[in-house]
């Protein structure tokens, strides 16, 4: 099973382009050893924004020589992307075939009492004593996938039952990314299972809604015994 830590640096919110990619190709979930890597910068198509270039500190001007942006392309024979927050990364990837694992929600399910789970926060949490170190050069992509192998190493031991296989830790983070309460809208608190049955219909009828909270109303009802809606998407 192909495994990849990913993480991209781009030009900003809209109309992103990716300027930096970098993976880790990981062995196995039990070991985490390297088996390869990528890094790589690319010129994008618009201008960075100032946003971005706060965060990255990366300048149109060093991009000039580089690949294209559409040049980039995920390893095909990938058949699991990890990485914080990963559906931003997958989205710039172009959405290949592949099962997201993601350490920002396995964070949030494992260790609830922090008052932030970004990728920072958790070096900080994890490695205090060298984190700032670690961190000098956060938000270079593959300073990120490093640091993200360092944190999921973390995770994993956290675990009561050990994670075998990739496909143990994907279900996993299925089940860590379904959400306990809504997270907005007028019912914004109220735990999945108490939402009055007319707003789940609404939910579940709203083709932009996020996929994980039609799931974790589905799997509600489900324990209620309640029948599934039949969705515009079905």
């Amino acid at each position: 099973m192909s495994a990849y830590i990913f993480d991209t640096e781009t030009t900003g919110t809209e109309q992103p382009d990716i300027i930096e990619a970098a993976w880790l190709e990981i062995d196995a979930p039990t070991s985490l050893q390297v088996v390869s890597q990528f890094e790589q910068r690319y010129q994008p198509r618009h201008p960075i924004s100032l946003g971005a270039l706060a965060v990255h500190h990366i300048y149109d001007e060093e991009l000039v020589n580089c690949p294209p942006c559409t040049t980039f392309q995920f390893p095909a024979q990938a058949q699991y992307m990890i990485g914080h927050n990963v559906d931003y990364d997958w989205e710039m990837a172009g959405r290949p075939n592949v099962k997201r694992i993601c350490t920002l929600a396995l964070s949030r399910m494992l260790l609830p009492q922090l008052d932030s789970h970004s990728q920072s926060a958790l070096m900080y949490y994890f490695f205090r004593p060298h984190a700032r170190e670690r961190l000098k050069n956060a938000h270079s992509a593959l300073a990120d996938v490093q640091n993200c192998r360092f944190i999921l190493q973390k995770m994993l031991a956290l675990l009561e039952q050990p994670v075998q296989t990739w496909e143990q830790l994907w279900e996993l983070s299925e089940q860590a990314r379904l959400p306990r309460v809504m997270p907005f809208g007028k019912h914004k608190g109220t735990p999945i299972s108490e939402l009055p049955p007319d707003y789940q219909d609404w939910v579940l009828r709203q083709d932009s809604m996020d996929p994980y909270i039609k799931l974790a109303i589905q799997k509600a009802r489900q324990a209620l015994h309640q029948p599934p809606i039949t969705t515009n998407a079905q």
